[in-house]
């Protein structure tokens, strides 16, 4: 039996054209457009306008996504509209997209925060692999300022508003999703949440006197959360696609902090350029954020067929998730073809010893014999420990 592939066929975009420049912001609470570009890299961030919904944003980027397919809403088998922030609590926000679009098919909403997009993109490959449906199209859409408080400098400075959607096809080909990652640490839940509003809260007098109905979010506690996953959750999927960081073409991270990026890149132990950033423009527009910088990449010519592209998302949840896809088609690494996952994970493991044992002998000669024997077992490992930190900076 052939294997099938989910290949990327499409992908659109919209933003609305209200712009919410840091300059504003100073002139809403006490912050400054240094303060902001120095701990964030947002510059502006785009706001709904009166006419814009979720559903009609959402609708904007599908129909650019399915022109660049070259298909119709009616060749569709199935929509995924990833949002925390739909129109209505019910019907699903993947209903209506699915009718504003004339689509006649089975359609869900996926709520995973700002990893939403991910986890659809995810989901579209797996039932395309499974060979029950041949056409998906994933979108990411959020009006989060409808959620915002904009007297909590916190939280007014870093979202915006934003739709970005994908076509995924059944292909024979290889192309697509090579490897992902889905995870979720509900522990951490309240560290970006929205308290009140919901069945075990409900919308009250009360609610909206403490504005419990706004974002709340523990800063310190997330970034430390995504300083941890977006780079570690990259080199796992990487390594299960049997690939190596150098075969990334391009990164592109959720567009929350530079200097969450910057993190990601170090830890990597790639050069920042290879990190795709447009937050500067748009600020963190969650679900929308990774598809959203992987269509202005695609239309800036940085990504063509045969690229690999890295993606990885985190959010509320707290959830994270990471891909890694082929643009196009082309050739798979042989070593995504020959070796499974768990091959994969023993092959970076050894990869990454042997990284450990060049380095210790060219940087410190005499360490290797002090380790071997000589010395108190006490001190020995603390010349390990000493070593993983010096390839870990």
């Amino acid at each position: 039996m052939t294997e099938r592939y989910a290949r990327l066929t499409g992908w659109g975009r919209y933003v609305p054209e209200k712009r919410l420049t840091n300059v504003d912001l100073e002139k809403m609470v006490e912050t400054s457009d240094e303060w902001i570009t120095q701990r964030t890299g947002i510059k502006e961030r785009r706001i709904r306008g009166e006419k814009d919904t979720n559903t009609s944003m959402a609708v904007a980027a599908g129909q650019e996504a399915l022109k660049v397919a070259g298909i119709s809403a009616q060749d569709l088998d199935f929509i995924i509209v990833c949002t925390s922030s739909p129109d209505y609590l019910l019907p699903s926000a993947g209903s209506l997209v699915q009718d504003a679009l004339g689509a006649d098919c089975g359609a869900v909403q996926v709520t995973a925060g700002c990893s939403g997009w991910v986890y659809g993109a995810v989901m579209a490959d797996a039932l395309i692999r499974a060979g029950v449906h041949n056409a998906i199209l994933v979108i990411g859409v959020e009006i989060v300022s409808y959620g915002i408080d904009y007297t909590d400098r916190k939280t007014c400075v870093l979202f915006g508003d934003a739709a970005a959607a994908t076509v995924f096809q059944a292909s024979d080909q290889p192309s697509g999703i090579l490897a992902s990652e889905l995870g979720s640490d509900g522990a951490k839940a309240q560290a970006l949440w929205v308290p009140g509003g919901g069945s075990a809260w409900p919308i009250s007098p009360e609610v909206v006197e403490q504005r419990q109905h706004y974002i709340q979010m523990d800063g310190p506690e997330v970034f430390k959360f995504a300083s941890r996953v977006v780079g570690s959750s990259l080199k796992r999927t990487i390594a299960q696609a049997g690939l190596l960081p150098e075969d990334i073409d391009l990164f592109i991270p959720h567009q929350a902090n530079a200097r969450i990026i910057e993190a990601g890149a170090r830890f990597m132990r790639q050069p920042i350029e290879k990190f795709y950033m447009n937050l500067q423009y748009y600020g963190n527009t969650s679900a929308a954020s990774v598809p959203l910088a992987l269509v202005e990449a695609i239309e800036e010519g940085r990504l063509k067929d045969g690229c690999k592209v890295a993606m990885v998302a985190f959010g509320a949840g707290l959830t994270w998730g990471s891909v890694v896809i082929q643009m196009g088609v082309g050739e798979v690494s042989p070593a995504h073809v020959l070796f499974s996952a768990g091959r994969a994970r023993y092959l970076a493991k050894r990869a990454r010893e042997t990284v450990l044992d060049t380095a210790q002998a060219a940087w410190c000669p005499f360490i290797p014999g002090l380790i071997r024997g000589g010395v108190p077992s006490a001190v020995r490992f603390a010349l390990k420990i000493l070593i993983k930190h010096l390839c870990a900076t």
